[in-house]
């Protein structure tokens, strides 16, 4: 009884894609089943395919209408990362160092609360070699040398910061 009914209803569908001319319905067989499996039926309220799979199927005209979007969605997110990425490098800025430059090295390891407002520049190194590409090589007093990539380096000024002049306020003098 029911596989005559789908039958005929598959049939239906073949007599109207390709006509009368059953030499060519196996060509068609495959998108005519899909067509017979995603389309509502009145007695069960759903599809076969849902009924089957339990989860609605996406039609080929879905699945490419979500394609094209998420291409496009992807190329926008490409576009907008370059765009981010040109404003990041036009501030970064070039430094060359030399060799014999004192520097200070920048500690990225993040410590959550502990020190947060800790300098994150630690001692000051000595340059002993300049590679190409922005390598550097430092040394140290203690302990070998070891490479840095020279972005995460700053020029070390000797200078310490003078002492603070207390300035006696009672022999100021008020002209000035």
């Amino acid at each position: 009884g029911q596989v005559e009914v789908s039958n005929r209803g598959l049939k239906r569908i073949l007599e109207r894609t390709v006509g009368e001319n059953q030499a060519s319905w196996s060509d068609k067989l495959d998108d005519a089943t899909w067509a017979f499996r995603t389309a509502i039926k009145t007695p069960i309220g759903c599809t076969p395919y849902k009924l089957v799979y339990e989860k609605a199927c996406h039609l080929p005209i879905k699945l490419e209408h979500k394609a094209y979007w998420a291409l496009k969605h992807c190329n926008f997110d490409f576009k907008t990362v370059e765009k981010t990425k040109k404003i990041h490098d036009s501030k970064i800025k070039n430094i060359v160092f030399n060799v014999g430059d004192r520097v200070l090295l920048f500690n990225s390891r993040l410590k959550i609360f502990s020190g947060k407002l800790k300098t994150r520049w630690t001692r000051p190194f000595t340059v002993a070699q300049v590679f190409p590409y922005g390598t550097v090589e430092l040394s140290q007093t203690e302990g070998p040398n070891f490479t840095v990539n020279g972005h995460r380096l700053k020029y070390y000024f000797r200078g310490d910061i003078p002492p603070m002049v207390v300035l006696d306020l009672q022999n100021f003098p008020m002209n000035h």
